[in-house]
């Protein structure tokens, strides 16, 4: 099961080729203990509800400081 914190990353690769990897900030953990959904921005300010596939990644906060 995917976990995720506030300011994790979520990296969304592209389902077919020449599809660019969605990268999106969590700025807000719905479900409990950190799972899915997540309130998540992208980098041009658009906010959504994602609960994430097999496709995606999460790339840890602490890890890019």
């Amino acid at each position: 099961m995917m976990k995720a914190s506030k300011g994790d990353r979520l990296v969304m690769h592209g389902r077919v080729v020449g599809e660019h990897d969605r990268i999106v900030e969590v700025v807000e953990v719905l479900g409990q203990d950190g799972s899915p959904p997540f309130k998540v921005r992208a980098k041009n300010g658009h906010e959504s509800i994602v609960s994430p596939g097999p496709d995606t990644a999460v790339e840890p906060h602490s890890k890019r400081e």
